[in-house]
């Protein structure tokens, strides 16, 4: 996938997020650009203006990995927005056949992964994928996205497309807007570093083609890793739970995530999940599809 459109819309966004007085430039009369401009960029940078606006055109192909650093500090990149443009520069070079044929498949889960998602009673959890698919779920993790996992959508259950295209997710998420544009985020990272994945490339076509506040996030650039936080729930037969995940990269397995959800002990929230076990125990036939 050829991802100069996306190189040039990242640099061109972040670039407007930074006014000269944050980069210590004396600002004279009026400017027609919003943030900083090419040249004050290239000049922060140590590069040539000609360098630069080659780059900002979508052209990160032979990048040196200083030059990057430069112009992440240029632009007061983050680590996560740094970090992201390091996958746009590599993703501007040659990818080798065997990467692409690999992006393209479903890893499998391992026994050993499952045998610990089985072993996790006490906490809901469950394992995605760089697309976001949920593979497999504990019976907690089952029972506390179980509107997500009982909407009878065809193909994987997907938590971008349940976020996005289920009826039920903004009454599900509290603070949906707050889930739904992080979530966008993150699936931006996953777009940079699997580049030629034609799965994940019609899930972002579709997602843009059917929701609109997808679109308007998309096009904000903004990037954004699940490593932990806090996320509130309003679950249909529980209510309010208030519960802090983790997300853990499987070490051997780059593409899948373990994510736990768990609430402290005597907490309303560490109650509800007594409660959703019990609630869980109730129940019968929820599974998840075969990918």
């Amino acid at each position: 996938m050829d991802n100069r459109e996306e190189v040039r819309a990242f640099l061109t966004s972040r670039r407007a997020k930074v006014s000269p007085e944050q980069a210590g430039i004396p600002a004279y009369g009026s400017r027609r650009v919003s943030g900083l401009r090419r040249g004050e960029v290239a000049a922060l940078a140590g590069v040539s203006v000609e360098y630069y606006t080659r780059m900002e055109r979508g052209n990160l192909a032979g990048a040196s990995d200083s030059v990057l650093e430069a112009i992440a500090r240029a632009l007061r990149l983050d680590d996560t927005e740094t970090t992201h443009l390091h996958h746009l520069a590599r993703a501007s070079g040659p990818t080798p056949a065997r990467a692409r044929v690999r992006r393209d498949k479903v890893p499998g889960i391992r026994p050993a992964v499952r045998r610990v998602l089985d072993s996790m009673t006490g906490v809901p959890a469950f394992l995605r994928n760089h697309r976001f698919d949920i593979l497999a779920a504990n019976p907690l993790g089952l029972a506390l996205y179980a509107p997500m996992f009982t909407a009878g959508t065809a193909g994987p259950v997907n938590s971008m497309r349940f976020s996005f295209l289920n009826p039920h997710a903004q009454a599900f998420y509290p603070d949906w807007a707050q889930v739904a544009q992080s979530a966008v985020a993150a699936l931006r990272i996953a777009a940079a570093q699997n580049p030629d994945d034609q799965q994940l490339i019609n899930l972002i076509g579709e997602l843009s083609m059917r929701s609109v506040p997808f679109r308007g996030w998309w096009a904000s650039q903004d990037v954004y890793v699940h490593r932990h936080g806090t996320k509130r729930f309003r679950h249909p037969a529980i209510g309010e739970l208030e519960l802090t995940y983790e997300g853990f990269a499987m070490a051997g397995d780059e593409e899948l995530t373990l994510l736990t959800y768990s609430a402290e002990a005597g907490t309303p929230s560490g109650d509800g999940l007594e409660l959703l076990a019990t609630w869980a125990a109730t129940q019968a036939g929820v599974t998840i599809p075969a990918t």
